[in-house]
């Protein structure tokens, strides 16, 4: 069982995971949600969509303007505590790596924790505890916040030089090594075991090769039992998979998300959010665990 603010999710439920950025210079929406009304206005819409959870940030992932955590707290704390009034059952999630932004979002109505930067901050999962938040255990290869990868390599799997040069790199050891020991030392911390996820880090620390090769062995993450996380959404290996710029990587985004879904993922941090509801009603239409909507063909 999955459990975030009030809502208890089934094993098999899928969750959509909005993604509004309180950013003026976000890689995606260009500052879109930066202002109070359209981001308002995109939390309506996604949650008219479909959306569980809306994952607010206050800090691009990115290199740029240095943000303080005071100005991090400026951008996201007033708005949990407008989203938590005006939606009071939507789960409200927040990207930070600080502890000092973590409280005072929890103190404001957050639900959920988003450490992008992988326990850079450890006194983070002591904020989710206390409050009793949960907590998303991401793996970002050691990477300091808001810098690029750049030549990451891991210690190859044991069994990498039997299969030649394209066999396992080691960064799927490497998630589970790190992201299992961030969920534990939440657990021993007193933050709830329903509400920790884990996130193999798609893109942080990693090469295109690596977040490849996590999603092609997601279910090595799914089969421990922790509910798995994925943000997937028009990220770079994406795009360089596919060679297309920041706003033609949907159809890559998705068809990621189809095989994530297939491999286990529980939940799906996304900026299209209708055209990912429809994928992961399809693919749990294929897999038996949700009816057809309409089901008339060949039965008049």
């Amino acid at each position: 069982m999955l459990r975030l603010g009030t809502r208890e999710f089934g094993e098999r439920e899928p969750v959509i995971m909005a993604i509004v950025n309180r950013t003026p210079d976000s890689f995606y929406d260009r500052g879109a949600t930066f202002r109070d009304e359209p981001a308002l206005d995109r939390v309506e819409q996604a949650v008219a969509e479909g959306a569980a959870v809306i994952d607010i940030g206050g800090v691009k992932a990115g290199p740029g303007d240095e943000v303080t955590a005071e100005e991090e707290a400026r951008r996201t704390v007033g708005f949990v505590a407008e989203v938590r009034r005006r939606w009071p059952d939507v789960v409200i999630s927040v990207d930070t790596w600080r502890h000092e932004v973590g409280e005072a979002v929890c103190e404001a109505g957050a639900d959920l924790l988003n450490d992008a930067w992988g326990g850079i901050d450890p006194r983070l999962a002591e904020v989710a505890a206390r409050y009793g938040a949960g907590l998303v255990c991401t793996h970002a290869g050691g990477a300091e916040p808001r810098t690029r990868p750049h030549r990451v390599a891991y210690e190859p799997a044991a069994d990498a030089g039997a299969q030649g040069a394209r066999g396992p790199s080691g960064v799927v050891d490497d998630i589970l090594r790190v992201t299992l020991g961030l969920a534990e030392r939440a657990v021993e911390l007193g933050v709830r075991r329903d509400g920790i996820l884990i996130d193999p880090g798609h893109d942080f620390g990693k090469s295109t090769r690596h977040s490849l090769e996590a999603t092609r062995e997601l279910t090595r993450l799914t089969e421990t039992g922790w509910p798995v996380l994925v943000s997937l959404s028009n990220k770079d290996f994406v795009g360089e998979t596919l060679d297309r710029p920041v706003k033609e990587r949907l159809i890559g985004t998705l068809a990621t998300t189809a095989v994530s879904a297939w491999l286990g993922a529980r939940v799906y941090r996304v900026h299209e959010v209708a055209e990912t509801k429809q994928v992961l009603d399809m693919v749990a239409s294929i897999a038996g665990h949700r009816a057809p909507a309409v089901a008339r063909r060949g039965l008049a």
